[in-house]
């Protein structure tokens, strides 16, 4: 097998500003030719003219700018949203390289980077965490990354679209699969993986990572494993069915992390980027709500009005104690939602760090004036836990013995 190249969606916008240092050659595939000059660098500004992306005086269906030099040329894309609807969401000017695509997609114009898997994966493990990480947890996260990428790749060649949930009066439970990417093969974002260019490529031990395992993707009875990972696991790992479809694969079972606990703050400046180091007390934390801001914010999240909350129910855990079936119990209305994603996003302003957490009521009577979550972990706490591996890089255990600790029977193989 061959390198593959894919495409990976930035932005969508109304309007894009970027700046092109070098030569890009131009070509619009549908629509208009390109007008003179065909040869463009400096900066450029497109923009939605009656569905049509408006560029040097004429409009197109798509524009692709591709590089005259892949190692020198560089795309810097302004304001790109980073952390969508998280608690860390914010703007960033990014750098890229390779080929940019513009495209109309659903009324704006969608910024798409082409290029190589290998480059792609020395920005994510770069923006995953940071680029001063120990070599064996790069490597380690480029494995679980690139094994990631290429397991999505396949399920999109064999349209293996799942059903997201079901929905009755009594439930909603739904899980969030990754169908909506028509034209790209993956997001740039916490949705699939974070890539945020070359400006995040602060090391070379980055890229050197990448080099050292170029190729390696792990792999389980002849398949590659879908190697998901989160932040901090809280101390066990999470089955895949409680937070997806409902199905479970043999590497990712329960695992006892015993090192997700140990971090100290200089671990932790290496594992997490500065925007997730604002995030603190992820290990374990506490959230109170009164009863009107509960009330108010489940109304917010649902469009349910529950009148009073009378209870949060945990019907169903995981192996790490997640959440992912929650009974909301109220006055007026009662409703199991789920799986863990949805009950994260339903009882927090962006989302709580995890499912996994304990109820607490306090206030006499029949309607509680509090309700106090205690939980553990940041994200859903499936496969690789970045925290934890952090701590084992730092001991001196190596990629291998890392990567097959989260991901029990999977073996390491060489892909090209």
């Amino acid at each position: 097998m061959q390198e593959p190249e894919i495409q990976v969606g930035l932005l969508s916008n109304q309007e894009i500003q970027f700046s092109l240092q070098g030569i890009y050659h131009v070509v619009a595939p549908k629509g208009n030719p390109v007008p003179s000059p065909k040869i463009v660098e400096g900066e450029q500004h497109v923009y939605m003219d009656n569905g049509l992306i408006k560029w040097k005086d004429a409009s197109f269906k798509e524009l692709l700018f591709f590089p005259i030099d892949l190692e020198k040329n560089l795309i810097k894309i302004r304001n790109v949203m980073i952390g969508k609807q998280f608690h860390w969401q914010q703007q960033e000017d990014q750098s890229f390289q390779g080929a940019l695509h513009l495209i109309i997609e659903e009324g704006e114009i969608t910024a798409i980077n082409i290029i190589s898997t290998e480059r792609y994966l020395t920005s994510v493990i770069s923006s995953e965490m940071s680029a001063t990480a120990s070599l064996e947890l790069l490597k380690a996260h480029a494995v679980i990354s690139r094994s990631w990428l290429l397991a999505q790749l396949t399920a999109q060649k064999n349209d293996n679209n799942q059903q997201c949930g079901t929905e009755t009066d009594d439930e909603i439970v739904r899980w969030y699969n990754r169908s909506a990417h028509q034209h790209y093969d993956v997001c740039a974002d916490d949705h699939c993986q974070r890539y945020q260019g070359v400006s995040k490529v602060t090391t070379e031990a980055a890229k050197e990572a990448v080099e050292q395992t170029r190729g390696e993707i792990l792999i389980y009875n002849g398949e590659i494993c879908d190697t998901r990972f989160s932040k901090c696991c809280g101390g066990v790992t999470e089955k895949f069915s409680t937070c997806w479809e409902d199905k479970d694969y043999p590497y990712l079972t329960r695992v006892v992390d015993p090192y997700c606990g140990m971090a100290d703050q200089h671990i932790l400046r290496q594992v997490m980027v500065n925007y997730d180091q604002k995030t603190t007390d992820f290990y374990r934390w506490t959230v109170s709500y009164t009863q009107q801001e509960l009330h108010d914010l489940i109304l917010a999240k649902t469009g349910i009005d529950f009148g009073n909350i009378i209870d949060l129910e945990p019907l169903a855990r995981g192996t790490s104690g997640r959440i992912y079936r929650l009974k909301i119990v109220g006055s007026k209305r009662t409703l199991v939602i789920g799986k863990e994603l949805d009950i994260r996003k339903t009882l927090s302003e962006t989302h709580l760090f995890s499912s996994a957490f304990e109820v607490r009521k306090e206030g006499e009577g029949e309607v509680p004036e509090k309700f106090i979550l205690e939980g553990s972990g940041w994200g859903h706490g499936v496969g690789l836990c970045q925290i934890g591996a952090a701590v084992m890089g730092e001991k001196g255990f190596k990629y291998k013995d890392i990567l097959l600790h989260y991901y029990q029977g999977a073996k390491v193989e060489r892909m090209y």
